[in-house]
C-alpha cells in the first residue's frame, strides 16, 4: 500500500495545484471588489466642497476688524490710565498744598492770640504805669509838674494829662509855657470831641510803648527838689 500511495501523492497534488491556479483569479478579483469602495459610496464618503475664497476672505475680514478694534480699545484705556494717573497726582499735590496752608493758618491763628494776649498785658501794664505818673505828677508842685509836661512826649503826656482831675490840671498848665499849654490842651480837646475808634490792626490802636514813662516818673522828684 505504501508505495501505491508515494505513487499516487504527486497526481494528487497536481490535481490541487491546478485547482488553485484556476480558482486563484476569482478570488482576488472578489477581494479587490471587496477593497475598493462603490463610486456612490466614495462620493458619499468625500466632504462637502468648500468654497476657501469666500469663507478665507470673511475671516480675515473679521480678524483684521476685531484687531482695530482691540487696539482702538487698548490705546484709549492707555490714554484713560495716563489721564487718571495725572489727576491722581495733582490730586496729591493739592491735598498736601491744603494741608500746608492749613497748618500755615492755624500756626498764624496761635501767633495772633499770643499777640492780643501780649497786648492786654501790655496795656495793663501801660495803664498801671499812667496811673502810677498821674499819681506821681498830682503829687508834684505845679511849675515843676509844667516844667517836665513841656518837655514830655505827646504819646505819654496826654494819656497823663487826660487822666489827672481838673483841679489839679489847672494850676500845671496855668504855669507852662503858652504855647506848650495850647497844644496840650487841643490835644486833650481832640481827645474829648473825638473819641478813638478802634482799629483793625491791633498794633495800631494800641497806645504807643510807655518806654520814657519811668524816665519822666523819676525825672520829677529831681525837679521837685
Amino acid at each position: 500500500m505504501k508505495p501505491r500511495f508515494f505513487r499516487l501523492l504527486p497526481g494528487v497534488i497536481l490535481v490541487l495545484a491546478g485547482l488553485l491556479a484556476l480558482k486563484t483569479p476569482g478570488l482576488v478579483r472578489e477581494a479587490l471588489a471587496q477593497a475598493t469602495p462603490r463610486p456612490a459610496d466614495a462620493m458619499a464618503a468625500l466632504p462637502a466642497p468648500v468654497n476657501k475664497d469666500f469663507a478665507g476672505a470673511d475671516t480675515e475680514i473679521a480678524t483684521a476688524s476685531e484687531n482695530d478694534v482691540l487696539t482702538s480699545l487698548a490705546k484709549r484705556r492707555s490714554e484713560l490710565d495716563s489721564r487718571q494717573s495725572d489727576i491722581d497726582a495733582k490730586g496729591a499735590v493739592l491735598a498736601a498744598t491744603e494741608a500746608r496752608v492749613d497748618a500755615k493758618i492755624a500756626q498764624l491763628k496761635q501767633l495772633q492770640t499770643q499777640i492780643a494776649g501780649l497786648l492786654v498785658q501790655r496795656d495793663a501794664e501801660q495803664e498801671k504805669q499812667v496811673t502810677a505818673l498821674v499819681k506821681t505828677y498830682s503829687a508834684m508842685k505845679p511849675a515843676n509838674a509844667a516844667r517836665i509836661f513841656e518837655s514830655l512826649d505827646e504819646e505819654v503826656l496826654v494819656p497823663v494829662a487826660q487822666e489827672m482831675k481838673s483841679d489839679t490840671l489847672a494850676p500845671i498848665l496855668a504855669a507852662m509855657n503858652p504855647t506848650a499849654a495850647q497844644k496840650l490842651t487841643l490835644k486833650l480837646a481832640n481827645k474829648l470831641a473825638l473819641p478813638q475808634l478802634p482799629a483793625a490792626d491791633p498794633a495800631q490802636a494800641a497806645p504807643a510803648p510807655a518806654a520814657t514813662a519811668p524816665q519822666a516818673a523819676t525825672g520829677a522828684p529831681k525837679s521837685g527838689g
